[in-house]
């Protein structure tokens, strides 16, 4: 190929090729001048029968050009001088396409690390965990687990897993920290080895307390340990109990739940010295243990869920007092159980969807702008085509132009996300919970943000094609600017639309969801937030006897500090670790799961708990120091409990009911309803018993105050050490334990708001695109109608009446959409409604605003017609 060694001496190759065609063009000359033509109609001959100089040397010059390389870099360099000449609008549109393609980027991040990529241990796509379907409790009892494990024929190496938080003293004090509680098979199950020492196994279990072993994460050994690897074999105090560190887990081991990756894992047969209670034995407590294993080599999910099944029916023949019947549900082990995998799946495929839209409605936007920028150098394409340009090469060069655009927005707009998911990745937004998110890019990522910034350019690069090849130019040489009769309705006109009514949608659904949030901040509850605080007693250990004397002295310390008006300790917290119990009629004689009255959510308190808590006593008594367990068992229940056993609340007073085992309570007060598991659930039945009659162990402590909180706290503190010095003691306001119940609501408000604000962005550059475009076209139209006496109000009818009309229909649609779409926020977003007239207000307000933003700099330019210039300058 000799223009590889001719592309080293190009330059002077060009020079020659130019000498050589202007010594032949000048040869031509003289010939015609000796057959009698003057030098002036010679040079006019010579140059016809040559043709066009500058075309003739350009297509000779490409024997020595790297045919498609340089001619790729030409258009490359064409493309660069032209958005240098206009940077508004190369601005305008790389910021465009940097959200569209930036938001697409961390929404596939999101559903790409939550939803699509797999646990990340070996053979994870045959890994399931066995959920109950339709039951929003998802966890198992230990001796269900073990039916499980030896019955089931369907499925190998059924592990079982809970989570737990527990005061570890390393030597240097005792801290609150997060892990799990996991059987002997949990490692053996996932076929991982260990980084450092050694697992725990099956063999190492022999009964209650007989595996005092822990396995450190890669992350807490590194952080809390500093890679010592010495740390094998050394013990340190759990909850007072001392445990022997055995192992490390691997780098990339972060456990079998999304968003938690805990610090340490301990066997589930210490339960009893890591939580304090021991119900190993009890099959009616699920105590949030998870179940997993793997599908056996040809078996089907179908078959593994029908074997779980007759397990399942196996089980309330065995045990009809603590089991109903239940079907089986296998899903990926990932979020905690399907229950709340839906919600999070289906919310975040709708921001998927909502992303892909904004995306098009950026190309959509960047189409209808490319489309006028190549009206506006209608003259220049058809010169260049007068000149003997091909069309191809004219689209070539505008697609390059697309192309360098959406390249650069696309790296914008990627370096944006991934800077934004790998802060996610690290975000701990519950102090020392160690919460997980694992949306850290990959190159599916990398790839997904590439092929839509290809695919983005292409998109609206197409856009004009059909403009060039209509382009005469003969008839645009001739008509110059002349401004063409505007369609009645267009394609861009239905594709601004359609921006619009998504921008209505987004706006219509972050107003929803805000008004929600704030509506959950001050909601019912059942309970009142104000001037209340909390002590963790969850790693402490106490014991179910509230006469004892550490829990005693802990409550009467407490009490007597100056300003505390009450006091009392509860087994679980409202809206945080909530369980509910089947309870019967008392005329119900067979006590089987099938002739079930109830499950109300059940908390064992102390007697001052309903004052503490702020919870509004609506009838009877509350708790007093008598209801001991030489007394009747007594329980409060709320009104939902009250109206579903008894019909009516009134008559609820001293009626009876049935626990499980045949005991029977009296009712002796109603409580008001509230929330227990979720701000989004119905109303749900709870009930109220004593702590002394019930042998719980109290996990709480419940204080209200109307003193300062950060006082209060150093005071309880000081107070708690002095009882015990070992006990590590966690207070924190009531409010500050919503913190994670309001997380879905609050990551929803301000990703729809994110995504309103990018809609919003889009849909002003499209009405401005629109507006200033129909205004250049139609100045000459303008200045007669102002030359004839036009007023101010129909000059601006007649530029923007059709802006308008869209921006009215547009959100119309937009509004209705919303309205409908918004009613999956409910399910996220508690008392999330689109019927609220703020809402309605807002939108539509919203909504003129943005039409106002859009149209203002056209309209002042329209207004500004002089139709003495324009006239002028025909």
């Amino acid at each position: 190929m000799n223009w590889i060694p001719d592309s080293f001496r190009r330059r002077k190759l060009f020079d020659e090729l130019s000498e050589e065609m202007r010594l032949h063009l000048e040869e031509r000359v003289e010939h015609l001048i000796g057959q009698g033509l003057s030098p002036i109609e010679a040079q006019r001959q010579a140059r016809i029968a040559f043709g066009s100089l500058a075309m003739l040397e350009q297509r000779s010059r490409e024997i020595w050009l790297w045919p498609t390389l340089e001619s790729m870099w030409a258009d490359i360099r064409l493309a660069a001088r032209q958005l240098r000449k206009s940077p508004w609008f190369a601005v305008t549109a790389v910021l465009t396409l940097a959200m569209a393609i930036g938001a697409n980027a961390v929404v596939f991040g999101a559903m790409n690390g939550l939803i699509l990529r797999p646990l990340n241990v070996p053979q994870s796509q045959n890994l399931y965990s066995i959920e109950r379907a339709g039951d929003s409790d998802t966890s198992e009892s230990y001796p269900n687990y073990l039916d499980m494990r030896e019955r089931n024929r369907s499925l190998v190496d059924l592990a079982a897993y809970a989570i737990s938080q527990v005061g570890l003293d390393a030597g240097h004090g005792p801290v609150t920290t997060w892990g799990l509680e996991a059987t002997g098979n949990y490692f053996d199950s996932l076929r991982i080895h260990p980084y450092l020492g050694r697992f725990f196994h099956a063999s190492d279990e022999h009964g209650p307390n007989s595996a005092p072993f822990m396995v450190l994460s890669y992350a807490y050994w590194h952080s809390q340990f500093q890679d010592d690897r010495d740390v094998i074999g050394r013990i340190v105090m759990v909850n007072k109990h001392p445990f022997t560190i055995i192992g490390v887990a691997p780098p990339t081991f972060r456990g079998t739940l999304v968003f938690y990756s805990p610090n340490f894992f301990v066997p589930e047969v210490n339960k009893e010295q890591v939580e304090g209670v021991n119900d190993l034995s009890d099959r009616g407590s699920r105590g949030l243990l998870q179940v997993l294993g793997h599908l056996k080599p040809g078996v089907t999910r179908a078959q593994a869920v029908a074997d779980l099944n007759s397990i399942g029916t196996w089980l309330v023949r065995a045990y009809p007092r603590s089991e109903r019947p239940v079907s089986f549900y296998l899903g990926r082990p990932s979020l905690l159980g399907k229950e709340v995998s839906r919600p999070v799946t289906a919310f975040v495929a709708g921001l998927m969807l909502l992303a892909t839209l904004i995306l098009l409605a950026a190309c959509a936007n960047l189409g209808g702008l490319f489309a006028a920028r190549v009206a506006d150098r209608s003259r220049e394409l058809a010169l260049r085509l007068a000149l003997g340009s091909k069309r191809t090469r004219i689209l070539r060069s505008l697609f390059t132009e697309a192309l360098l655009i959406s390249l650069l927005g696309g790296a914008a707009g990627a370096a944006g996300s991934v800077a934004l998911l790998r802060w996610l990745s690290d975000w701990q937004p519950f102090g020392n919970f160690p919460m997980h998110t694992p949306v850290t890019p990959d190159a599916s990522v990398y790839s997904a943000a590439l092929l839509v910034t290809l695919l983005s350019g292409c998109l609206f690069g197409a856009v004009p094609i059909a403009q060039v090849l209509r382009t005469s130019p003969y008839e645009v040489v001739k008509a110059g600017l002349a401004a063409r009769t505007l369609k009645r309705f267009s394609t861009r006109d239905v594709l601004l639309v359609v921006q619009i009514s998504l921008c209505a949608v987004l706006v219509t659904a972050s107003l929803v969801a805000v008004r929600g949030l704030i509506r959950s901040l001050h909601g019912p509850f059942g309970f009142d937030l104000n001037h209340s605080m909390l002590v963790d007693l969850r790693m402490v250990g106490l014991s179910g006897n509230l006469e004892g004397p550490t829990q005693r002295r802990m409550l009467d310390a407490v009490e007597a500090i100056p300003g505390v008006d009450s006091a009392a300790l509860t087994d679980a917290l409202l809206l945080s670790d909530t369980i509910a119990t089947n309870v019967f009629t008392d005329t119900t004689t067979d006590l089987s799961a099938s002739h079930v009255a109830a499950a109300p959510f059940t908390f064992r308190v102390s007697p001052a708990y309903l004052r503490s808590e702020g919870t509004v006593l609506v009838a009877g008594r509350s708790f007093t120091k008598n209801d001991d367990k030489n007394s009747p068992r007594v329980a409060i229940v709320n009104r939902e409990f009250a109206r579903k056993l008894f019909g009516s609340e009134i008559a609820a007073i001293g009626r009876y009911f049935k626990m499980p085992d045949g005991t029977r309570l009296v009712v002796v007060g109603i409580a008001e309803d509230g929330k227990y598991g979720s701000l989004t659930e119905d109303p749900h039945p709870a009930m109220f018993l004593t702590l002394t009659q019930w042998s719980a162990g109290p996990q709480w402590m419940v204080i209200r105050s109307g003193r300062d909180p950060q006082q209060l706290g150093e005071e309880i503190r000081r107070v708690l050490h002095q009882v015990d010095a070992g006990i590590p003691v966690e207070v924190e306001k009531r409010s500050d334990e919503l913190v994670t119940v309001l997380f879905g609501p609050e990551m929803a408000t301000i990703a729809l708001g994110v995504l309103g604000g990018i809609g919003v962005i889009l849909s002003i550059t499209g009405i401005f695109g629109m507006a200033a475009y129909s205004v250049s076209k139609r100045l000459k139209e303008l200045g007669i109608r102002v030359a004839l006496g036009a007023q101010r109000k129909e000059v601006l009818r007649a530029a923007f009446g059709r802006a308008v009309k869209l921006l009215v229909i547009g959100s119309a649609a937009g509004l209705g959409l919303g309205i409908l779409a918004t009613r999956v926020l409910a399910f996220i977003v508690y008392q999330a409604t689109p019927r609220d007239p703020l809402v309605l207000a807002g939108v539509v307000a919203a909504m003129a605003v943005l039409g106002l933003v859009a149209t203002w700099i056209p309209a002042r330019r329209a207004l500004s017609v002089d139709p003495v210039i324009l006239l002028r300058e025909e």
